[in-house]
């Protein structure tokens, strides 16, 4: 989520987002999908929006040769300042995050995720899941942000199709990009290669002719065997390593190409706390 800092009245640090036509979907779009969707939602792992403008302004604009007179709308949302910015500028050097801060941060988004899928009246997906849309604060707790793309579910809905298919390289779900086909299952696949991300180090590096990250998921799986996470963590203790073991494992089951495969966030989350 690309912001600017700024300051309330009261001194309370912001970031401030400007609604532009640099996204996937219509300025108003995004807009009513950050304000409609997020305005309600309250959760530690989950980026709070702090207040929106909304401007119809008539300007002077040139159109094809001539000046005229039109309605431009501005467009801000404001939400609370996280200190350490995102999740991309951390993860991908090792010397960075020890291990016990990534596990952290795996258990905060998953947790973040769990709520908006379970824990509100209608389940709202994400679909824009990406190290550049977790924010990290002071502490380095994760906080999923950016739901211009977010969509609410009916209370007893788990499917819908679009033709309209947006969202970033190297994170769609197969489904998805093939298909159009959304559900809960959409986000599982893009936390999946979060987890990998995080727990490796390892870069997902986006193609536009490796849309669903299928290089990183396949490399990921050969070589990350039990026997050289001992190796490149030799320093870590042997709960350590079961929780790495444990994520590499997670990260896995959620990139299955067939989508029933894939574990539900509850499963994950009992499996990050030791339950399963």
């Amino acid at each position: 989520m690309r912001a600017t800092q700024g300051t309330l009245k009261d001194g309370t640090e912001i970031a401030v987002k400007k609604i532009g036509s640099g996204s996937p979907v219509t300025p108003d779009k995004q807009f009513q999908n950050e304000v409609g969707n997020l305005m309600a939602v309250r959760h530690d792992n989950i980026v709070k929006l702090v207040g929106f403008c909304y401007e119809t302004k008539r300007t002077v604009v040139e159109h094809n040769g001539r000046y005229i007179l039109a309605d431009t709308v501005e467009s801000l949302l404001c939400y609370e300042y996280m200190k350490m910015g995102s999740l991309d500028k951390h993860i991908f050097a090792p010397s960075t995050l020890d291990w016990a801060t990534r596990f952290k941060i795996i258990k905060g988004i998953c947790q973040g995720l769990h709520f908006l899928h379970k824990g509100m009246d209608k389940p709202m997906l994400h679909m824009d899941l990406k190290p550049d849309n977790i924010l990290l604060d002071e502490n380095m707790a994760p906080k999923i942000a950016d739901f211009g793309l977010s969509r609410l579910f009916g209370t007893e809905q788990t499917r819908m199709h679009t033709l309209n298919v947006v969202g970033a390289h190297g994170y769609m779900a197969p489904e998805y990009l093939y298909r159009g086909e959304i559900s809960t299952q959409l986000d599982i696949y893009s936390l999946g290669l979060l987890i990998i991300e995080i727990t490796t180090g390892e870069r997902n590096q986006r193609s536009k002719d490796d849309m669903s990250a299928r290089n990183l998921v396949e490399n990921v799986r050969q070589n990350w065997t039990i026997e050289h996470i001992v190796s490149k963590y030799s320093s870590l203790d042997a709960n350590s390593l079961q929780q790495l073991k444990v994520c590499i494992e997670i990260g896995l089951e959620c990139v299955e190409i067939d989508r029933k495969k894939r574990p539900s966030i509850e499963h994950i989350v009992n499996k990050l706390d030791g339950r399963l």
